[in-house]
């Protein structure tokens, strides 16, 4: 069984891993390549999204991230 990250909106988060692939929390989400976003940056919880995805607000705009690449900042 895979143990599943919790946060809380307005947490901010690292990414700890880079997916091949990043997903745009839009309303119409849009897939784009990983390098939008860099290993190390930090971003704030905005929401929880359906399949296990979360809305976090980045630099270059709020992408949805699965919480195996993002870890929090203590």
């Amino acid at each position: 069984m895979t143990e599943t990250k919790e946060f809380k909106v307005g947490d901010r988060v690292r990414i700890i891993a880079l997916p091949p692939y990043v997903k745009t929390a839009e309303p119409m989400p849009m897939m784009r390549p990983a390098h939008v976003v860099y290993l190390g940056e930090e971003g704030l919880v905005i929401d929880r999204r359906p399949g296990g995805f979360w809305g976090i607000r980045f630099t270059k705009g709020m992408f949805l991230m699965e919480d195996q690449y993002i870890a929090a900042i203590e």
